[in-house]
């Protein structure tokens, strides 16, 4: 059911730092930062040969990053994603070997304007996942 890896989500405390250390350290292709206010977070996307990292930052005070940063306070990996055909067969066929889907179950649109949707991650080893249609 899964394709490729998409990207591995970071969450960060400081967004234009950790920003520059992908440029300049890394010496990676670092995007603009983009709010995505029906996630509670703003993003940038660093571009790799193979995937992407997407770094995390809260966007308000109702973020789902700021409970994540309270127990990392210099951050680390959220999520990974992988992409799949179909978002919504991908569901139904998780729900029905019983995994939980976060949220309504219904997708919404993420970053890349593509429907996703966030997998419990005590369902699969702790590990949140989000599945992204392409």
């Amino acid at each position: 059911m899964i394709g490729r890896l998409n990207h591995v989500a970071i969450a960060v405390p400081d967004l234009e730092a950790a920003s520059e250390q992908y440029r300049t350290a890394l010496g990676a292709k670092v995007g603009a930062p983009q709010d995505e206010p029906d996630h509670g977070v703003t993003v940038v996307f660093i571009e790799l040969p193979n995937t992407k990292i997407e770094l995390l930052y809260p966007l308000g005070d109702a973020s789902p990053i700021n409970g994540f940063l309270e127990k990392n306070p210099a951050g680390g990996i959220h999520h990974i994603c992988y992409e799949v055909e179909d978002i919504l067969a991908a569901r139904d066929q998780l729900q029905a070997s019983g995994a939980r889907v976060l949220g309504s179950g219904e997708p919404k649109i993420g970053a890349h304007g593509k429907p996703v949707l966030f997998l419990h991650p005590k369902d699969f080893n702790g590990c949140l996942v989000e599945l992204e249609q392409v």
